[in-house]
């Protein structure tokens, strides 16, 4: 979205990068910066120890290739900051005061009335130019030391400065004059830089640079007792509905794109379609800043993103119910639709229709769930055959029931389902419940053991019944058991800073090993014949009235004549966590009798799999082993893995043998006088509900399953209510499957279509077209361009990673979208779609492995639309259709 609005305002596409304030470095970044055309890129913070390693040895500067599977081909020279950061040096020798900030501070929102800014520098004068410039020079030369050429990248300025940029010019314009006067006395000369009038002077060194493979740079630590790895967890509400506002825009991008290509004449206005879209678009990008969705903002600035969200999020609902509306609201068999509305669940007694849409181009077989007020119901299908649902009592609330539904949809289409109450025989299958007694977990081990067993075609799940706690799975197909448990547990940390080190939004500092929070545990079984679910409530002790925490598992069982691989292999969790007590942090931990010598496999950025070894450290060695699992983690010995995939980013740790920890809440509140003034403590007394879904199996079955799992989780289908006017039909009478348009979009299963989108850019793709236009000042100002749509296509898997799924894939363009019209032309374009890949060079920097300097093209090119993916690709597309 950024770059298209540069592009097309002003022609401009960047061609560098820099992350200097995210809290660490993310392996997945060479890949997607390579992809969007940048030559090189830039980060800042990189753990303390490692930098000055690097420092030392002048290995500051690499060429990085974020991908094992893509190497050399989508690489980026990195720069690391050195050791000042990205701050200008504030001590200088002559004077108390900061140098080289000759505006001060900024004090927002209140600037102080004489223009006297707390901090600034001495303005530059005849009597200390020669001062300044000494201390100048000198910092320069300590760092050319650290460095291979003599290039030095010195950055003048820090947070919060040039607010008032025309001081800080006059005074550093009469420096820089000065030195270079006298650069055969300093031996340096100076200029006012871009990052990429840096990167263009070092790429004419023509050195010969190290690789470095795809590891990345985290957890990120300051200092012995700074590791940030509180930010992996911080605002785990925030971190939900963010990824829950990605994939309804994920869902809405590709469902008005289908409407748009079908129904060229609708009645609903386009443009004003794309500003709901983008109302989402823009609240999805803006929280994904450093401060946003790491939890490291201020309360009122987290308000400000949740409010962005849930309006967007509101948007794109209404979006789509009102294509839904338009679609079917036209008398067929006597149905008209009074309404399609939004709220997120809730079925009343009167007839009504559920509408899902699978935004996966797979055919999806999974459970929606839905609030309904009788346990006497029947679901019907388009063509009046009853489906498949279960009712039972609600965890939540008293009043209502839940209904699962199974559904089966086609790739990127939706299915009504007519629920209504029923009196007959005709209704979904009831679960029943049986409450088992309280249990207190401390003196369970003396009794001989009674265990309780919960089976589906995949799983077998033990309980043991003395302390309500599970013991093992049992995989069927091959007859794995593991030896499982899992208990809440939670870190005490410190908040006052003359006490130790803290803990706070960036910071995880424990204060000693997690201590067990519960010690009575309570135990509910709602079995039925689509879902067990097994409610386990921990109680501080046996008397206690009130559970901070809870554990909801549901295993499924999936009818004949249904696809129930994913849905079977999957035993999904759900957790209730809170309100915590100040100064703690809740992890789940769940130890098994694998031999896993604590190594921990974490992904990174949801796009591939980081190898976590456990390193002990002189102090903090809890906080310094805490991962990053933005969407997997899985720990495994010889013969068996234990995969977990969540629904929102958390930090992840493998404390002990067979264990994984995957923390799920903070609440903090510190002294740290910055936090204070920023207001950044992170007192949360909310309750989370995240989602872990676990699965068991051998490596080859395990990696066939997570990928298609791990979208499955993240893309649920998007569910809406519809509600009939005028006569009722008694059931609705025979209609094919109503799929938005003709033949769904599918993709191999090792594929994902990542973006079926139109972005409504207004620029040529023809790029000296589209900067001819800007010069003559004729921009189109008119509408949108609905002709456009963007494809973008993953190949989920890495080289040698599974047999079968690792290869690469032919797909033909033109027959996977014939399902919305006849494809004319296709270009393919860079991640951001600013550029024609055949016009893409970028610079190709001279490594041992490839000794000469150039350029690169990025890719073999599309002919007559057939293109190949390649292990871990990702290609993006213009897509043109005939009519258009």
């Amino acid at each position: 979205e950024g770059h298209g609005f540069l592009y097309e305002t002003f022609g401009i596409r960047p061609q560098f990068s820099w992350h200097i304030d995210p809290f660490g470095a993310s392996a997945t970044t060479p890949t997607l910066f390579a992809l969007a055309g940048f030559n090189a890129h830039l980060i800042s913070r990189i753990d303390y120890d490692l930098k000055a390693d690097m420092q030392e040895n002048k290995k500051l500067q690499f060429v990085w290739q974020g991908s094992p599977s893509l190497s050399e081909r989508q690489e980026i020279f990195t720069h690391v900051m050195d050791q000042y950061s990205y701050c200008t040096p504030s001590q200088i020798p002559f004077s108390n005061r900061s140098g080289f900030y000759w505006n001060g501070i900024a004090a927002f929102p209140d600037p102080p009335k004489d223009g006297v800014y707390p901090n600034m520098s001495l303005p530059v004068t005849d009597t200390n130019i020669h001062l300044y410039a000494q201390t100048m020079v000198a910092n320069i030369k300590e760092r050319a030391a650290w460095f291979r050429t003599s290039d030095v990248l010195w950055p003048w300025g820090c947070d919060k400065q040039f607010f008032n940029a025309s001081v800080q010019y006059s005074n550093m314009d009469l420096l820089l004059d000065y030195i270079n006067k006298h650069s055969d006395e300093f031996g340096v000369t100076v200029q006012y830089a871009t990052v990429g009038d840096y990167f263009q002077a070092v790429y004419g060194r023509n050195l010969t640079w190290e690789i470095r493979d795809s590891q990345d740079f985290l957890p990120y630590s300051t200092e012995p007792f700074q590791a940030w790895t509180g930010f992996y967890t911080s605002r785990s509400t925030l971190k939900g509905i963010a990824r829950r506002a990605s994939s309804l825009l994920y869902a809405g991008e590709s469902f008005f794109t289908q409407y748009v290509r079908k129904h060229p004449a609708s009645s609903i206005c386009k443009c004003g379609a794309l500003k709901q879209l983008q109302s989402l678009r823009w609240a999805v990008s803006e929280v994904q800043h450093h401060d946003g969705i790491t939890g490291t903002e201020a309360p009122k600035v987290k308000d400000m993103y949740m409010n962005n969200l849930m309006y967007g999020m509101f948007n794109v609902k209404k979006l789509m119910a009102s294509i839904i509306f338009d679609m079917n609201n036209v008398k067929k068999n006597g149905e008209v639709y009074s309404s399609v509305y939004i709220k997120d669940s809730g079925i009343s007694d009167v007839d009504q229709y559920v509408v899902v849409y699978n935004p996966l181009a797979w055919n999806v077989t999974t459970f929606v769930t839905v609030s309904v007020s009788h346990l006497a119901m029947s679901v019907y299908d388009e063509l009046g055959h009853s489906v498949p649902a279960q009712v039972q009592s609600s965890a939540e609330s008293h009043s209502t029931y839940d209904m699962y539904i199974l559904v089966a949809i086609s790739g990127l289409s939706y299915r009504k389902y007519n629920v209504k109450p029923v009196n007959g025989k005709q209704s979904a299958f009831i679960g029943r419940s049986v409450k088992y007694k309280r249990k207190d977990i401390t003196r369970a081990h003396q009794q001989s053991r009674q265990l309780l067993p919960v089976v589906n075609n995949c799983y077998q799940v033990l309980f043991d019944q003395n302390t309500n706690l599970m013991y093992s799975i049992t995989e069927r197909e091959t007859n794995q058991t593991v030896q499982l448990t899992q208990e809440f547990l939670e870190y005490h940390v410190n908040g006052d800073v003359m006490k130790g080190p803290i803990s706070d939004n960036y910071l995880f500092a424990p204060n000693a090993s997690a201590v067990p929070v519960s010690k009575a545990v309570g135990l509910e079984v709602v079995s039925g014949n689509l879902m067990t679910e097994i409610r386990q409530y921990f109680y501080s002790n046996s008397t206690s009235q009130d559970y901070i925490y809870a554990v909801y598992t549901r295993m499924y069982t999936v009818p004949e004549g249904y696809d129930g691989k994913l849905l079977c292999h999957r035993i999904e969790q759900e957790y209730s966590v809170g309100p915590l007590e100040l100064n703690r942090e809740a992890v789940l931990r769940t130890s098994t009798n694998l031999n896993t010598r604590q190594l921990l496999y974490t992904d990174s950025n949801g796009y591939q799999i980081q190898k976590r070894p456990f390193k002990a450290y002189m102090n903090n060695t809890v906080a310094r082993n805490y991962y990053p699992m933005v969407q997997t983690a899985y720990i495994e010995d010889d013969t068996t893995r234990l995969m977990l995939l969540a629904e929102r980013a958390h930090g992840v740790s493998s404390q002990g043998n067979g264990q994984v920890e995957v923390m799920l809440h903070r609440r903090l509140w510190n002294n740290l006088q910055w936090d204070l003034n920023y207001n950044l403590t992170l007192n949360d007394s909310s309750v989370v509900r995240p989602v872990i879904w676990l699965i068991l199996g051998t490596k080859a079955v395990t990696n066939i399953l997570y990928q298609t799992s791990v979208l499955a989780l993240e893309h649920r289908p998007v569910v809406m209510f519809g509600a009939l006017s005028g006569d009722k039909p008694k059931l609705p009478r025979p209609r094919q499957q109503n799929s938005v348009h003709g033949s769904p979009v599918t993709v191999p299963p090792n594929l994902h279509l990542q973006t079926l989108s139109i972005p409504g850019w207004r620029y040529s793709s023809n790029h000296a077209e589209h900067v001819r236009s800007i010069r003559m000042g004729k921009q189109k100002q008119g509408d949108a361009d609905f002709s456009r749509v963007l494809l973008r296509i993953r190949h989920l898997y890495e080289v040698g990673e599974d047999p079968v799924l690792s290869q690469p894939v032919m797909v033909n363009l033109k027959s996977l979208l014939k399902g919305l019209g006849s494809v004319m032309a296709v270009e393919e374009r860079s991640l951001t779609g600013t550029w024609d890949v055949n016009t893409l060079k970028r610079w190709k920097w001279k490594t041992a492995q490839y000794p000469s300097k150039g350029f690169t093209n990025s890719t073999e090119t599309s002919e007559n639309c057939i293109v190949t993916v390649h292990p871990k690709e990702i290609r993006t597309f213009f897509v043109y259709f005939q009519g258009q």
